[in-house]
């Protein structure tokens, strides 16, 4: 995991030893559409801290699995445990109001109940976090895409949330916005944020993550170090994802 940076914190408060709350998991959890179930007794227990990348074929249930920690799901069985206002969830797709960059920011400070003078100060930490200062009088619906994505990922940290859960953050952006990105998703997790993150990129995965979390028909197949299941994995379902055959 990212060493803390020197200086104070911006992204998260400082954590005490005996007010740390449970560790997010979820428990043997299913969701169904029709008759068919997407989560499947999924079990997944979060470490408190550092960067976890859900990986896995498309339809394994990764998207689906970040909704329910988030609480936008309530699954039909099984346990979900986490602290919901301080879980903050970011879409593949931002979706951003119709006001500036910086109105984008304010809305969020203030719906976190901060008051207005603190809210200016911390509107200007995470512009700069976002490396987004030229851009905060520009209406938010005219950024690009990696432009928005890093509004939609600074946003997301206003309240400062314990449990970070981003969707497939980079997908579509080139290099560059996507090197943006990691860097503030590293500065997350070196704050205390934990990070829980949906990748297809086996690189991005080495780059962030401290744990893979391997998804296949609705069920954790594999979980451990991203190091080892990223050189050496033991499920059958994680070795053919990662040799890129095909999974049915």
């Amino acid at each position: 995991m990212p060493e803390a940076p020197d200086g104070p914190r911006i992204l998260s408060f400082p954590r005490h030893a005996d007010a740390a709350p449970p560790r997010p998991a979820l428990e043997a959890v299913r969701v169904t559409r029709g008759r068919r179930a997407v989560l499947d007794g999924l079990t997944l227990r979060l470490p408190g801290a550092g960067v976890t990348a859900l990986m896995g074929p498309n339809g394994a249930g990764k998207s689906l699995t970040l909704r329910v920690l988030a609480g936008l799901i309530r699954p039909e069985t099984g346990a979900v445990r986490r602290t919901p206002r301080e879980t903050a969830l970011v879409f593949q797709r931002p979706v951003l109001l119709r006001r500036s960059v910086a109105g984008n920011l304010d809305h969020a400070l203030r719906a976190a109940g901060l008051a207005r003078r603190v809210r200016r100060e911390r509107t200007e930490e995470l512009l700069a976090l976002g490396g987004l200062e030229a851009l905060q009088s520009r209406p938010a619906r005219a950024l690009s895409g990696g432009e928005a994505q890093r509004l939609a990922l600074v946003r997301a940290l206003a309240g400062r949330p314990r449990l970070l859960l981003l969707d497939e953050p980079t997908a579509s952006l080139d290099p560059r916005a996507t090197a943006a990105i990691e860097s503030i998703v590293a500065r997350c997790a070196a704050e205390g944020v934990e990070v829980v993150l949906v990748t297809h990129d086996r690189g991005q995965a080495a780059r962030l993550a401290d744990r893979v979390a391997f998804l296949h028909q609705g069920r954790v197949a594999e979980a451990g170090s991203a190091a080892r299941i990223l050189r050496h994995p033991s499920s059958e379902a994680a070795v053919a994802y990662l040799e890129g055959r095909l999974l049915i």
